[in-house]
C-alpha cells in the first residue's frame, strides 16, 4: 500500500517531526470516497467551500503558519487513499510557525520548541495552486469526518486552558451564522464535550499531554491514538 510508495515524503519519525529537506509542490484536488451524508457541518461548510471563504484554503504565503498533521494522522489519511503523492508538504519550523504554535498553547513554549524545534520540519495538508486544500470538493471535503485532521474538526473553535473559544475567522460561514459558541455549536451539529474530546485527541496526537501542566506523553502513546 502507501508503505511502498517512493514518491512520498518520509514518515514522520515522531508524532510531528520530520527531517530532510523541505518539499515546494503544488498539487491537484485529490479524490475520495465522500463525506457520509447526515452531517450539519458537511452542509455549512460545503456552503461555506462555495463562497470561496473556506478555511481549507490557504492566502498567499500563508502556508508557513498553517496546522502540522501528526504521525498518527498522516496514516489514518493514508489508509483511505492509498497514496501519498501530492497530499502532503514539508514546511520548516520557522519563527512565525512556532509563534502561532506558542499563540495556541499559552503557558507552554518550552514543550512546544520541544515538538517543534528550529531547523526542521512538520507536514501539513497540500494544496493546489489556488491555495485550496487538495481535500476540497464541490461538496467539501472529500475525507470522511473521522478521517480528517483533529484541526479541521474541531474549527473554529478551541480550547483555551478551560474555557471553550472561537477563533479568528472571518470568512467562517459557521461562525457568521451563529455568532456564539453556542449558537456555532448548534450550526455544526456539535457539542461542547465533543470539542473537549477533539482537543485532548489533538494534544495528544501532536505530541502534548492532554491538558496543560502533565508530563509529555512519550511519542510510541501519541501514535497511538485513533
Amino acid at each position: 500500500m502507501h508503505k511502498g510508495d517512493p514518491t512520498a515524503p518520509p514518515r514522520p519519525a515522531s508524532p510531528i517531526l520530520v527531517s530532510g529537506p523541505a518539499l515546494s509542490i503544488q498539487s491537484e484536488p485529490i479524490q475520495s470516497r465522500p463525506a457520509p451524508g447526515g452531517d450539519l457541518s458537511t452542509t455549512v461548510c460545503a456552503r461555506c467551500a462555495g463562497q470561496g471563504t473556506s478555511c481549507c484554503r490557504l492566502e498567499s504565503g500563508g502556508g508557513g503558519v498553517c496546522f502540522p498533521v501528526s504521525a498518527m494522522e498522516w496514516d489514518r489519511i493514508l489508509d483511505v487513499v492509498g497514496g501519498t503523492k501530492g497530499a502532503f508538504v514539508q514546511e520548516p519550523n520557522s519563527p512565525p510557525f512556532q509563534d502561532a504554535m506558542r499563540r495556541l498553547f499559552p503557558g507552554e513554549g518550552r514543550a512546544v520548541a520541544t515538538l517543534f524545534p528550529a531547523h526542521q520540519f512538520h507536514l501539513r495538508l497540500a494544496t493546489t495552486a489556488r491555495g485550496s486544500c487538495v481535500f476540497l470538493g464541490p461538496q467539501g471535503c472529500a475525507l470522511p469526518r473521522e478521517t480528517r485532521p483533529y484541526h479541521c474538526r474541531l474549527f473554529p473553535f478551541w480550547i483555551q486552558g478551560e474555557r471553550l473559544t472561537l477563533l479568528h475567522a472571518p470568512g467562517c460561514l459557521a461562525l457568521r451564522e451563529g455568532g456564539v459558541a453556542e449558537d456555532v455549536l448548534d450550526v455544526l451539529g456539535m457539542r461542547e464535550r465533543d470539542v473537549r474530546t477533539l482537543h485532548g485527541r489533538l494534544r495528544l496526537a501532536w505530541g502534548l499531554p492532554p491538558r496543560p501542566g502533565l508530563p509529555l506523553p512519550p511519542p510510541s502513546f501519541a501514535r497511538s491514538r485513533k
